[in-house]
């Protein structure tokens, strides 16, 4: 009898592990320029603040200030300093859509369908809203301030909260994790 449970055992636990892995919903890329060393650059700033027109996202619940605060805190672990004339300019960017969640009906949770007299009668699936969500997704762009070339893209998107202490958190995650495919490491 114990084969029988470790046979089952495993299969369970790699089910578990695989649920956990898929459970937080985030998707990170990133995409480097070939050839080009990132360490070389020192410096770095914001692009203009009027062409990303920041005053738009004032109370907006759009969070781009916690997206600038996270980029900064993680482009200063990696040494690079905050500077006027920048070696690199940092362009991001926030988009938020609200999204609807659904299911698709069946027979056992939705019970068989009515029927009544001698109709030619087909059931098909369909999808139900049951919910909606937030989801965000942020860019940070890097570009090379003297050629005006664009060297380093990372995205990242997940369903934000609704709670803006759990948004900002999940910004400070999802930057993080784009931070840790950057290839200039944190001191």
């Amino acid at each position: 009898m114990a084969s029988f449970h470790t046979f089952f055992k495993m299969p369970l636990l790699a089910l578990a592990l695989g649920l956990a892995a898929c459970s937080s919903g985030q998707v990170t890329q990133t995409d480097s320029r070939p050839n080009v060393n990132l360490a070389q650059y020192k410096t770095y700033n914001f692009m203009d603040a009027r062409a990303r027109n920041d005053s738009a996202f004032i109370n907006s619940g759009t969070n781009i200030f916690d997206l600038k605060r996270a980029v900064t805190r993680e482009m200063n672990a990696r040494g690079f300093q905050l500077a006027e004339q920048p070696d690199l300019w940092v362009n991001i960017g926030l988009v938020t859509q609200q999204r609807v969640q659904t299911r698709e009906t069946n027979f056992r949770q939705d019970g068989l369908p009515y029927y009544i007299g001698q109709r030619n009668y087909h059931w098909q699936a369909g999808q139900v809203p049951v919910g909606q969500y937030q989801e965000g997704t942020a860019t940070i762009d890097l570009v090379d301030a003297a050629r005006k070339e664009l060297v380093w893209q990372g995205t990242t998107s997940t369903v934000l909260s609704r709670t803006a202490s759990r948004a900002s958190k999940q910004i400070d995650k999802g930057v993080a994790d784009v931070f840790a495919r950057f290839p200039v490491p944190a001191k």
